[in-house]
């Protein structure tokens, strides 16, 4: 049943017309004066308000500005009832933002069919706004790998980490994922002979860290920091949340769980078959490239570190790398190197 709001100051005309809409099916709450139907409108939310201009305390065009202005009321449809028929008063109304004007007296019929069509044309608006805040809304989806990446950052927790931090170890509940905001970090695991390998290094703007996102797995490998890192870290139980509202964003993030498992595959064969040359240089570029926009800018990396990604042993990479420095590949200076002949070490991979 519909609920209307008769702010009329005339007992009489206010009781007629009320016992008329009541007959006509609708749900009738009454208002002696503009001032009581503005603190009733806002209590109640009619679906509909039917007001006198001419009353005491408030005036009909004081109530429409005061429920106007209201984020709660100014939708509500506003029909003037009132005896002053002038063409200047009927004008003012309307340039109010009244839906209707009848002038008194006023036959039933009029009345509820000025109630009916504007009861409908609220009803079509408030679908048109609904749907536009639902394609707001829809505008307002993760679709990409950087949509996801900004959700990181408007609604993770901030971890900060000092170099060679553990992040986390293999074994530990997988609680979170991790976005980079800036920093350098390894993943690595440990072989039966206790020898650390390094299978993973991620840079500012990768995601890292995940495991499963629908079971409750422990994490497959252990994360340090390189460098000074900050970390953005999304629950797994929010960020399957969002996996679950936006499938376009799902199936990017498994095409990168796919690049991932390539890159660690190649890994593990230029490992197996490669000479200490070719993975000393393919591991000094995998270096210079995450930490560095440009190859050929200074790197700081440790050579244990270095040795744990290329599989080698820390006494083999450093004869290997003294042999580049002879060659004129690199220069060495303490941890630091620098690339010198680009083209040189790639031939070398």
């Amino acid at each position: 049943m519909k609920r209307i709001l008769l702010i009329e100051d005339d007992v009489v005309l206010r009781e007629n017309t009320s016992e008329l809409l009541e007959l006509s099916n609708y749900q009738v709450f009454n208002a002696p004066n503009g001032k009581k139907g503005v603190e009733m409108a806002k209590e109640i939310l009619p679906d509909i308000i039917v007001c006198d201009i001419m009353m005491p305390e408030l005036d009909g065009y004081g109530v429409l500005e005061a429920l106007s202005n209201n984020e709660s009321t100014q939708y509500i449809p506003f029909i003037f009832l009132s005896a002053k028929t002038e063409r200047k008063d009927v004008r003012k109304g309307m340039d109010l933002g009244a839906d209707d004007y009848i002038t008194k007296p006023f036959n039933e019929e009029e009345l509820i069919s000025a109630i009916e069509s504007r009861l409908a044309k609220a009803s079509i608006l408030k679908e048109r706004r609904e749907k536009q805040e639902a394609e707001k809304e829809d505008t307002e989806q993760i679709r990409n790998l950087n949509d996801l990446k900004n959700y990181f950052d408007d609604n993770g927790e901030t971890f900060h980490f000092l170099k060679d931090t553990i992040i986390y170890e293999e074994g530990n509940n997988s609680n979170y994922i991790y976005l980079i905001i800036s920093g350098l970090i390894k993943c690595h695991k440990l072989d039966e002979q206790g020898k650390e390998l390094t299978t993973a290094l991620y840079k500012e703007d990768d995601l890292f860290g995940y495991t499963s996102f629908t079971q409750n797995l422990a994490y497959q490998e252990s994360a340090t920091a390189i460098q000074d890192t900050e970390l953005v870290g999304l629950s797994k139980e929010a960020l399957t949340g969002v996996l679950n509202k936006n499938h376009k964003v799902t199936l990017e993030l498994i095409e990168l769980l796919t690049e991932d498992l390539a890159v660690v595959k190649d890994q593990l064969l230029q490992m197996a078959y490669s000479s200490v040359t070719k993975k000393t240089a393919q591991t000094i570029l995998m270096f210079a490239e995450k930490i560095n926009r440009s190859p050929q800018e200074q790197i700081k990396i440790s050579r244990n570190d270095l040795a744990s990604v290329a599989g080698i042993a820390t006494e083999t990479l450093i004869r290997t790398m003294s042999s580049f420095k002879k060659q004129g590949l690199i220069e060495i200076s303490g941890r630091t190197i620098r690339i010198l002949d680009l083209k040189k070490l790639h031939d070398i991979c």
